[in-house]
């Protein structure tokens, strides 16, 4: 992997990559030079080859999700014999899931009341066709039945359409079915165990692609919408990016001291995931490299292949903090005054919305759409005036997102006593001999 031979390449000075050769420094000068096109050259940006860039890296990433995520947790759940212990690790992972997301909806709601980042915006920045469009897209969500979205008509159809959540509970039970199955299910755990390694290893090959999808998203973003958009709203993108950097830093901070490591040194060890996501706006586009360095930091196999996975379906803090900011800041912006009754409704309901919005560019739009239709309806239309800002805010969904799912597993793990400590404490520390690096790929 990459990563891993980043890692052995900087304690090893001989041996070390010229730095334009490291893929995280690839991706920043991307982003760079995307937004200088983007500025200066509007015309070129736009088109739709530049375009074509981003879309297509993320199109790349999307292909091999729901293979991903099928081998990760059916391959986890088969290798544990004990059936309690499924179950203790996925009440426990829930239980944390919905705890910490309640506490990024309650931060994005307080913030939100307190800076008043919509207050007297005005209503000048309402489009009429956004605001048909997006009104049907709430519709369309509202309708939906959550317990029966979940249920695929068909095993086929849930991996052609990428439904994550439909994958994730087809993924849950093939994996009990091989466990049931005992000694003759040997053969076919070590068929998926292999298929995950060579899905992995496709993975690793479209991520050689992610300077190019960086570069694409960031021109065709600044091109189209235009420095003069992002300076009107720059008060909502300051107050999100701050409440983010809060939960991450102080939530998820006194979470990590209270399991005995810190915030800092695991973001410095996941840096390289976190640059992939700011190129890309999608937390999945990192999940492969993130569970992998989350077993060689010393997390199980088991509790890694069912936390994360699920976690990027039902742990969105970024995606929950988005909702009841920008809800506010649309109440706020159309003057509307939410009781105090509307806002728990936007706890509860954001809750419940959030759930589907699996990590993909623009999700957290959509959510909001559905979530902004069932406080009130009238708030509906303000979706106009955060069009063209979305994107920006994607990056910052993402990144929290992933923190959150990062930190996530190390504490179940911890919680379930297979977190191995001294592997935490050397990773984290970086304490560790360069040649044991490829080893620990092959062996964790």
């Amino acid at each position: 992997m990459t990563t891993t031979t980043m890692a052995g390449a900087a304690a090893a000075p001989a041996a070390a990559k010229p730095w334009y050769k490291i893929l995280y420094v690839q991706v920043l000068i991307a982003i760079v030079l995307g937004a200088i096109v983007g500025s200066f050259w509007p015309s070129v940006a736009t088109n739709d080859w530049i375009k074509a860039l981003g879309d297509g890296f993320i199109k790349l990433i999307k292909m091999v999700i729901a293979p991903i995520i099928f081998c990760t947790v059916v391959s986890g759940i088969a290798h544990i014999q004990d059936a309690k212990k499924v179950g203790r690790i996925g009440v426990k992972a829930l239980v944390y899931f919905e705890i910490v997301s309640t506490f990024a909806l309650v931060i994005g709601l307080i913030i939100g009341n307190v800076v008043k980042p919509g207050a007297g915006f005005g209503s000048a920045a309402a489009n009429a066709q956004a605001v048909a469009n997006y009104a049907k897209q709430a519709e369309g969500q509202k309708s939906v039945d959550f317990i029966l979205h979940i249920i695929p008509d068909t095993v086929v159809g849930a991996f052609a359409q990428g439904e994550i959540l439909q994958v994730l509970l087809f993924s849950v039970l093939f994996g009990f079915a091989i466990m049931g199955l005992g000694e003759r299910g040997h053969t076919i755990r070590s068929f998926i165990d292999d298929a995950a390694h060579a899905v992995f290893g496709v993975i690793s090959i479209v991520m050689r692609a992610a300077p190019l999808g960086a570069f694409g998203a960031m021109a065709f973003t600044i091109g189209k919408f235009g420095t003069g958009a992002i300076l009107n709203l720059i008060g909502l993108i300051a107050t999100f990016y701050l409440t983010a950097a809060l939960f991450v830093l102080v939530v998820l901070g006194i979470i990590a001291r209270l399991a005995g490591f810190s915030i800092f040194k695991f973001l410095a060890y996941i840096k390289d995931e976190l640059l992939i996501v700011l190129g890309t706006s999608s937390s999945e586009s990192a999940l492969p490299s993130l569970m992998e360095k989350l077993e060689r930091l010393g997390c199980s196999k088991s509790v890694v292949g069912l936390v994360v996975p699920t976690g990027y379906s039902f742990n969105l803090d970024g995606t929950n903090i988005y909702m009841t900011l920008a809800t506010l800041f649309i109440a706020q912006a159309l003057g509307f005054d939410l009781t105090f009754g509307q806002q728990l409704t936007i706890l509860v309901v954001a809750m419940l919305t959030s759930k589907g919005a699996s990590g993909i560019t623009g999700a957290g739009f959509i959510t909001l759409a559905a979530t902004l239709a069932v406080v009130d309806p009238r708030l509906v239309p303000g979706m106009a005036i955060v069009l063209g800002i979305d994107k920006f805010m994607s990056e910052c969904r993402a990144l929290t997102n992933l923190c959150g799912n990062g930190v996530a597993c190390v504490i179940v793990a911890w919680w379930e006593g297979e977190l191995d400590r001294d592997k935490l404490n050397a990773r984290l520390s970086r304490q560790i001999d360069p040649t044991d690096m490829e080893t620990a790929i092959t062996t964790d």
